[in-house]
C-alpha cells in the first residue's frame, strides 16, 4: 500500500507544526516519520485511517490516488549555500504562501545558484533570474519527453496564476510550448517580462550538508541525516522545543531525505551538541553515505546501496561532488543525481530457474544532472559488475573535472572577445535583443529594433521606443 503524506508547502514548516505532526504520528502508533524527495513527510507504516479526524490540522494524501502534488524549493539553502542575491528567505516564504490551490502537477521553485536541491524535476519549474522577482519558467508536462523553456520571464506574484492556468488547459493535450504560452496568455492577464538572456546554471560540486556549520560571525546551521530514512518521534519532539526557546522559525527539509536548521545562536550551540549527544545522534556520516537518492521504504535498493558504499569504502574511493541514485524500470520521477543505477524488469521466468537481477548504468553530461542529457554508459550488468563500473565511473568524472572546467574558461574567454548589440530602455533598464524578440508583445526573434513599430513600449515599465539606446555588451555562450 502506497504510504501515506503531508504535503510540505516548499519543504518548510515550523518548530509548532513539525511537533503537531509527531504527536499525531504518536497518535496514530508510529515511533518515527520519513521524508520524502519532494521535502515532503512520509508516515511510513500503515495507519489507522479512522483515527485521522482526531487530527484535524493534518491533510493525508496519497499522491498516486489523490492527484495532489507537493511544491519544491530551495528555500533550504538560502542564506548558507551560493545563492541569487535578491532571492532571500523571506521572499521565497512571500512566493510561496501565494499557492493556495491543491496542485495536481509537480512544481519547483528554484535558485540555479545552489546545488542541494535539483532544478528540473517538477513538471513546472520556476527557476530565478538575475532579474528581481521574475522567473524562468520551464515545463515538462505530464507526456512530454523533453523539458522547454517558456518564451517569457514570470512576475514573482504571477507564479500562483500562471500555473493554475497551465493545469486548466491540459485538458487541450498541449503538446508544444508555444500553444502552452497562448492557451495561457489567452486565460489570464500577466506581468511577464522578456527574455533576454538564456538561463546559465554554474557547475557547483554537490555540497556536505550535515553537522554543525557556521553563517556569518555568531550563527549556525545544523544538517540531520538518518541513514534508514526513519527519524525517532521523541528526538524530533526536543528538536522542535529547542527550536522555539531559541526563537528559531522555521525547520526546511532536503529532497535527500534529511533536514536543516537554520540561525542556531552561537550562545546556544552547546546547548545543541548536549541534545544530540543525549539522543545519540550521529553527525558525522561519509559524504559517501549523503549523496544517494534512495525510494522510499525500498529495502532491496537500501541493501544495494549499502553493499555499493562499503565496496566504495573499501577501496578508498572519493565522491566529492557526485551524486547517485537508484531506480527502477517503472518509476515515473525524473532522475536528478550524476550516476543513475536502474535495475531492470525481470523477463518471464522460465520454469522453477531463479533469473539474477540486472542493472543500467547512466551518467548525466559532464556529471552535471542539470543538463537533463543523460548518457548510457553500459546496460543489463549483474550487481557484482557494479562497484567496479561506478569507480569507473567516478575516475571519468575527475579527468573530466579539470578539462571541462579549461573547456568552459576557454569558451569564456573567446566569448569576451565577441560583442552583442542589444537595445536598452534608459529608465529601467530592460534589455530589448533582437536574437529573442519581445514574446510579452508578439514580437517574433530575430526581428531588428529599427523595425518595431513606433508605437512599441518597454515590456516593464511602458517607456516608449525613443527611450531606448543601442548598447553593446559581451556576448554570452
Amino acid at each position: 500500500m502506497e504510504p501515506y503524506r503531508l504535503m510540505i508547502n516548499g519543504g518548510v514548516l515550523s518548530p509548532g507544526e513539525l511537533k503537531y505532526i509527531c504527536e499525531a504520528a504518536e497518535g496514530l502508533g508510529l515511533d518515527a516519520i520519513s521524508f520524502g524527495s519532494r521535502q515532503d513527510i512520509i508516515f511510513p507504516e500503515e495507519i489507522d485511517e479512522a483515527k485521522f479526524s482526531q487530527f484535524d490540522k493534518i491533510k493525508f494524501v496519497q499522491p498516486k490516488k489523490d492527484g495532489i502534488e507537493n511544491i519544491a524549493s530551495s528555500y533550504v539553502s538560502a542564506e548558507i549555500l551560493p545563492s541569487t542575491s535578491w532571492l532571500t528567505s523571506d521572499r521565497y516564504l512571500y512566493v510561496l504562501e501565494q499557492f493556495k490551490h491543491k496542485n495536481k502537477l509537480r512544481i519547483n521553485v528554484i535558485d540555479p545558484q545552489q546545488r542541494l536541491v535539483p532544478l528540473f524535476t517538477g513538471n513546472v519549474n520556476f527557476i530565478a533570474s538575475k532579474h528581481e522577482d521574475y522567473w524562468y519558467l520551464y515545463l515538462r508536462l505530464p507526456g512530454w519527453s523533453t523539458t522547454e523553456m517558456y518564451p517569457a520571464l514570470i512576475y514573482s506574484w504571477d507564479m500562483d496564476k500562471v500555473e493554475l492556468a497551465i493545469e486548466n488547459i491540459l485538458i487541450e493535450e498541449p503538446e508544444t510550448i508555444q500553444t502552452v504560452f497562448d492557451l495561457v496568455s489567452d486565460a489570464i492577464d500577466t506581468n511577464n517580462r522578456t527574455v533576454d538572456k538564456p538561463l546559465e546554471v554554474p557547475f557547483y560540486p554537490f555540497p556536505y550538508y550535515e553537522g554543525m556549520n557556521r553563517i556569518g560571525t555568531d550563527r549556525y546551521w545544523l544538517g540531520l541525516y538518518w541513514r534508514n530514512n526513519r527519524y525517532d518521534l521523541p528526538f524530533l519532539k526536543a528538536m522542535c522545543d529547542m527550536c522555539s526557546e531559541n526563537k528559531i522559525g522555521k525547520i526546511s527539509i532536503t529532497p535527500w531525505k534529511s533536514f536543516i536548521i537554520k540561525g542556531i545562536p552561537q550562545n546556544a550551540k552547546l546547548q545543541w551538541e548536549k541534545l544530540l549527544g543525549k539522543f545519540g545522534i550521529n553527525v558525522r556520516h561519509s559524504m559517501l553515505e549523503m549523496n544517494w537518492h534512495v525510494p522510499v521504504n525500498d529495502e532491496e535498493a537500501l541493501s544495494l546501496k549499502k553493499y555499493l558504499v562499503s565496496n566504495f569504502d573499501q577501496n578508498d574511493i572519493s565522491t566529492y561532488g557526485l551524486t547517485f541514485g537508484i531506480t527502477s524500470y517503472d518509476s515515473d520521477t525524473y532522475n536528478f543525481t550524476s550516476i543513475v543505477i536502474e535495475k531492470n524488469r525481470q523477463p518471464a521466468s522460465v520454469s522453477n530457474f531463479k533469473i539474477r537481477d540486472t542493472y543500467n548504468l547512466l551518467y548525466a553530461k559532464n556529471f552535471d544532472p542539470n543538463t537533463r542529457d543523460y548518457i548510457m554508459h553500459v546496460q543489463d550488468v549483474d550487481k557484482v559488475e557494479l562497484p567496479g563500473l561506478l569507480m569507473e565511473l567516478s575516475q571519468l568524472y575527475f579527468e573530466q573535472l579539470g578539462s571541462e572546467r579549461e573547456a568552459e574558461s576557454h569558451k569564456k574567454t573567446q566569448a569576451e572577445t565577441a560583442e552583442e548589440e542589444v537595445y536598452q530602455c534608459t529608465d529601467c533598464m530592460t534589455v530589448y535583443n533582437e536574437v529573442y524578440g519581445d514574446i510579452t508583445q508578439n514580437i517574433a526573434p530575430n526581428t531588428p529594433f529599427k523595425t518595431l513599430p513606433d508605437t512599441y513600449q518597454c515590456s516593464l515599465c511602458e517607456a516608449p521606443k525613443s527611450n531606448f539606446e543601442k548598447k553593446i555588451l559581451v556576448k554570452q555562450n
